[in-house]
């Protein structure tokens, strides 16, 4: 999203000879602080302004060049401080388009990074988009990953003014293109570039929720649909690009057709977009409504610091899922499909009514009491392996209990109880389970014995099987010592338990001197202002050699075939203390070392935190192991499946070396390659590993490499 919103800017400088950008910091080389603006200054120095610590200045500024003809773009550094410019859009820049007896063109668009899940903490961490709603003539925007950012800059100077919201956790994502999201759910865009993304699944289920939210909500809100899922319950996503003055034209009847309609929105309650949007439509379309439009909102508080404060704060995922299920659960009026789309006047607002009818998930295999189904734990798999049911068949189950753990391709999860409830399995232990398949039910009562499932039938046959007995094992006494391996522990080592039964691994490594790459590095840290080193620098090199080695990228299919990776996406290992996490870099060919060093960052602090989601931690096409702790001599890997290799390289060491008869001290690192023997030989592992040392090493290649 930075690097869309930075070439968006880019375009627009190059359009409009009178358009300038103002704002604190933004001028190169720091170029904004998170880097939206950078290269503007150096290719338009006269239009791109760093200003004094005034928010109301630089605003005033803006519409003063507005009035005289020119056109402006504003940067709050944090959206919060647009609170201190309110009187200038309120009283000066939306007040100047009519109030002069002919209308005027006020092209002034102020860029807001906004929302929390940054750690920020209360002044630098809101969603204050409701307090600007309503006011003549001022047109709001916010980022999506589904909408491109010079329609909406463009749309918001053509018209403004406007304001534009860019939730800050969208600043490292991917944008989604071409209509798709990832294999289960693709979008279509209606109502043109800056109208609404309508998110739907690939099988064309229809939808049982339609859920509203603007765009940084989005990736939460594409989490809550899979948890619904999964819980048999069918969620399309609405996403505007210019969600006020809103066009409920184009998704009207799609709106009508749902059994509930939800907005979700990270802004406190009270006086909301979501309340807008549900009095627009109750208004519209009153009679095809089944229920009261659910919003949904972060609590009423500040934004705390502390991460596990803040995420009970914030509007997340989990609490989507709950409320509309909660919600969705309850008997609804029901719809008929044929009925044509009426849109209530005041004549007809207010009036429909219809027969109740129990709710369920559509298709979904008749249960007798509250379904467990499979959830989507990770975007790599549809399908995971039962590993053992934590109470037996017929046993009460509180809420919250832990029921059943699942392995996945990366780790071992832990599913708790959606409710209070008797045991009813319907997965065996051993047996693969499917996403949105049915795990068990908790049933009111107890089942009578000739109810037990066959699966049921099989975890009991292998609690009962006849094995030899062995002592009971000795209870640590009161001065045993002991240490309990945690769950981030235990999913560790799951992975590598099944990297070494399935992948037959070869190791292979090579030293390379790296006294140039590190003084060019340091360098590059001075002119950017971002912190890059080594870990970036091999992260690099290793995607510039992914043209010649494609399959080392890829994946095993089946005994002859590797399925190819378009792009270069690369897991690095990432260890704070509380767990191992491999998060994967995206499109690492096509980034510049400066944006893979901002993205390194923000896994370390989300390690410190273990907040990282599943989405972050799926879809690498190869690892880098980064242990580059100064005096690490080397570190042989594991190969993840259905990841091909991982490469490893270990921290600075000081040789010495004779050059022209003179001893010299220089510094080297050591990479390895643990590589899958059922697809690359040695002679493709040592090929590769002396590739990434010449990018590394020779002068010419680093050059291309870190600029």
């Amino acid at each position: 999203m930075v690097e869309a919103l930075n070439a968006a800017l880019h375009r627009l400088f190059e359009e409009r000879s009178s358009l300038h950008l103002l704002g604190e910091d933004v001028l190169d080389p720091y170029g904004g602080a998170f880097k939206v603006t950078r290269g503007l200054s150096t290719r338009h120095p006269e239009r791109v302004l760093s200003t004094p610590i005034s928010e109301a200045g630089i605003t005033g500024v803006a519409g003063g060049l507005a009035l005289a003809g020119d056109q402006a773009i504003v940067e709050m550094m944090f959206g919060d401080f647009a609170a201190l410019a309110f009187d200038q859009l309120l009283n000066l820049i939306s007040k100047s388009v009519t109030m002069y007896g002919d209308r005027l063109p006020m092209p002034v668009v102020v860029r807001c990074p906004v929302g929390g899940n940054r750690g920020y903490g209360p002044t630098h961490s809101q969603s204050l988009q409701k307090h600007f709603l309503g006011v003549p003539n001022l047109a709001l925007y916010e980022t999506s990953p589904f909408h491109d950012p010079y329609a909406q800059l463009a749309e918001g100077l053509d018209g403004g003014p406007a304001m534009l919201f860019e939730d800050k956790v969208l600043y490292a994502q991917r944008m989604f293109c071409d209509g798709v999201v990832d294999e289960h759910y693709g979008y279509a865009l209606l109502g043109g570039p800056t109208g609404w993304a309508h998110v739907s699944s690939v099988d064309g289920a229809a939808a049982d929720v339609v859920l509203i939210c603007p765009g940084g909500t989005a990736h939460r809100a594409l989490d809550a649909a899979r948890l619904l899922r999964a819980r048999g319950l069918v969620a399309h996503i609405l996403v505007p690009a210019r969600f006020y003055p809103p066009d409920l034209e184009p998704v009207l009847p799609l709106l009508a057709d749902a059994r509930l309609v939800a907005v979700a929105e990270e802004s406190t309650e009270g006086g909301t977009w979501g309340a807008e949007i549900a009095a627009r439509v109750h208004t519209r379309i009153w009679a095809q409504l089944r229920a009261p439009v659910l919003l949904l909102s972060s609590a009423d508080s500040v934004v705390p610091t502390a991460p596990h404060l803040e995420a009970g704060v914030l509007l997340g995922a989990e609490r989507i899922a709950e409320e509309i299920e909660a919600t969705a659960g309850r008997p609804l009026p029901p719809h008929a499909p044929a009925a044509p789309l009426v849109v209530a006047g005041p004549e007809t607002a207010g009036t429909g009514a219809g027969e109740p009818r129990a709710a369920g998930p559509k298709g979904a295999e008749p249960v007798a009491g509250v379904p467990v189904a499979v959830p989507k734990l990770n975007n790599n798999d549809t399908a995971y392996v039962v590993l053992q049911w934590f109470a037996d068949e017929g046993a009460h189950i509180d809420e919250g209990d832990p029921l059943v753990e699942l392995e996945t391709s990366k780790a071992v999860e832990e599913i708790a109880a959606p409710a209070a409830g008797y045991l009813r399995v319907r997965a065996a232990e051993g047996s693969e389970v499917g996403v949105g398949e049915l795990l068990a039910e908790l049933l009111t009562e107890p089942p009578a014995a000739p109810a037990l499932t066959a699966a049921a039938e099989r975890v009991a046959a292998s609690r009962s099987a006849a094995v030899p007995v062995a002592a009971p094992a000795q209870e640590p006494g009161p001065a045993a010592r002991t240490h309990v391996l945690d769950r981030a522990q235990q999913g560790t080592a799951a992975v590598v338990t099944r990297a070494h039964r399935e992948v037959p691994v070869a190791f292979a490594v090579v030293e390379v001197t790296a006294d140039a790459v590190l003084a060019r590095l340091r360098t590059l840290s001075d002119e950017t202002g971002a912190e890059v080193g080594l870990p970036e620098a091999v992260v690099k090199a290793v995607a510039a050699a992914h043209p010649a080695f494609p399959h080392l990228f890829g994946t095993l299919v089946d005994e002859r075939t590797v399925r190819l990776a378009d792009t270069v996406d690369i897991g690095v290992t990432v260890d704070a203390g509380n767990g191992l996490y491999i998060p994967v870099l995206r499109d690492c060919a096509a980034r510049s070392l400066a944006d893979i060093s901002d993205d390194l960052m923000d896994f370390r602090m989300k390690a410190l935190r273990a907040e990282f989601t599943a989405g972050e931690l799926s879809g690498g096409s190869l690892s880098v192991s980064l242990n580059t702790e100064p005096g690490v001599l080397f570190v042989q890997p594991i190969v993840m499946a259905p990841q091909l290799c991982m490469v490893s390289v270990g921290g600075p060491l000081t040789r010495f070396v004779l050059t022209d008869g003179v001893p010299t001290s220089a510094t080297v690192v050591t990479l390895g390659l643990a590589y899958d023997h059922r697809v690359v030989n040695g002679r493709d592992a040592v090929a590769f590993l002396r590739a990434v040392a010449d990018a590394l090493h020779d002068a010419e290649q680093l050059v291309k490499l870190v600029d």
